[in-house]
């Protein structure tokens, strides 16, 4: 069986796994059913991807948006830049498969619209445009609590182009850990998030660290946070050795509960 063929049956495999459990999951009692609407936006002077490494390198708007109910829910991920020409839109389909007070295992599935700047030439005269991308992807996404505020986890995610041109398959493993609620004094918190990574783009590898600082303040709805992308080893085109970056968070949760 080779690689492509194994990547699409796995790709399938999660997407019929993901769908049957939220199938079941529209059985369940709508009268203890309630829904989240919830999310973050954040102002960032240079908006990161999933994998940190395709930064978009301009400051960047970040909308990430779920609404939830049950162990189902739809999550859009949306990054641009000012002008609109660099950024994405990802529709997260995600389905909680295990949650226990020290476990939870996550699957989730989505289509992406990447945009990109290119430079093409017509008639002896070049130009810079933007070019929309797409592609589908999966994630298994594993978390173990160790204590309330420090947990250990992981994340597997595989990504297939849908045209011909462009990158063809990205898979990448982070494993990651969150020590969270560490008290400043007063109402501020920090939480701490150190991950490495490993990627693998048309055969091209990269292994990364990365880390995400956050400092809050429990009375209040913003955030201040920073993230650090430092390659450890890389062939992959384009790679930028040491990237960074600051934002404000705005977060949001409103919960809807449905009696019958």
């Amino acid at each position: 069986m080779t690689t492509q063929k194994y990547s699409k049956q796995s790709f399938l495999f999660v997407a019929i796994l993901l769908f049957s459990f939220t199938s079941f999951s529209q059985k369940t009692d709508s009268t203890t059913a309630s829904t989240t609407f919830s999310g973050t936006i954040t102002l960032t002077n240079n908006g990161f991807a999933i994998i940190p490494t395709f930064s978009l390198n301009s400051p960047a708007a970040i909308f990430n948006l779920s609404w939830r109910r049950d162990k189902f829910s739809v999550e859009p991920d949306i990054r641009l830049v000012p002008d609109g020409t660099k950024g994405g839109f990802l529709f997260w389909l995600r389905y909680r498969l295990v949650e226990q007070k020290k476990f939870s295992l996550r699957a989730g599935v989505h289509p992406a619209f990447s945009f990109v700047r290119k430079t093409v030439t017509d008639k002896g005269t070049s130009r810079e445009i933007t070019e929309m991308l797409r592609f589908a992807a999966v994630e298994i996404v594993p978390n173990y609590k160790i204590t309330p505020n420090w947990s250990v986890g992981a994340m597997y995610l595989e990504g297939h182009g849908i045209q011909s041109h462009g990158p063809q398959t990205t898979r990448v493993l982070f494993l990651n850990t969150s020590i969270s609620n560490i008290k400043l004094g007063g109402d501020y918190r920090f939480t701490f998030i150190p991950n490495v990574y490993f990627l693998n783009t048309d055969g091209y590898t990269g292994d990364y660290f990365t880390a995400t600082s956050i400092l809050s303040n429990t009375k209040l709805p913003f955030s201040l946070q920073g993230t650090i992308n430092q390659t450890l080893n890389s062939n992959i085109p384009g790679n930028q050795d040491f990237m960074w970056n600051v934002g404000i968070t705005y977060a949001f949760s409103k919960e809807f509960k449905r009696v019958k």
